[in-house]
């Protein structure tokens, strides 16, 4: 399980510069481009573990002199979700990134209901009961992402703790 969304004094400058640091590799690899704009947005979605919608993107956007009409950031999320660089959460209508993008996986998230905060889990215990469940009835999954709504341990704590 990626809980480093949940941990207190975790570094998320450590994350920004690791998913960077892979986004170029894997793009390199894959001879695709990662350009200002789309490292830019991933940067952005990587600066904290809450999922961040592509509205919030277009300020820092245009602040950084790229061209904040939303077609620009739909563009960008589109090539980072095909890349597997990060993940759409549906239910906020947002994007997170995504800790291993060079694995082959489906999404499984825990999103706290209150900050926000989101942490992506090893979902193949998952996906097995869901594929086992579906075949059963005869039913051919194409696309799966888990998404479950509850409260984290730091606001777990704060609730306890009112």
């Amino acid at each position: 399980m990626d809980n480093l969304a949940f941990e207190s004094g975790h570094n998320h400058q450590h994350c920004i510069d690791q998913a960077l640091q892979l986004a170029r590799q894997l793009c390199r690899a894959r001879q695709q481009r990662l350009t200002p704009v789309r490292e830019l947005v991933l940067q952005l979605i990587w600066q904290s573990h809450k999922p961040i919608g592509a509205y919030e993107l277009l300020p820092a956007l245009a602040e950084a002199g790229f061209n904040s009409a939303p077609p620009t950031v739909y563009r960008a999320l589109e090539f980072l979700q095909e890349q597997g660089l990060v993940h759409r959460i549906a239910s906020l209508n947002a994007f997170v990134g995504c800790p291993h993008p060079e694995e082959q996986h489906q999404g499984c998230f825990l999103i706290c209901r209150q900050c926000h905060s989101t942490s992506e889990l090893d979902s193949a215990p998952v996906h097995a009961t869901l594929m086992q469940s579906a075949q059963t009835v005869g039913f051919a999954i194409e696309q799966e992402t888990v998404e479950v709504t509850g409260l984290c341990p730091n606001c777990r704590g704060d609730a306890l703790n009112a």
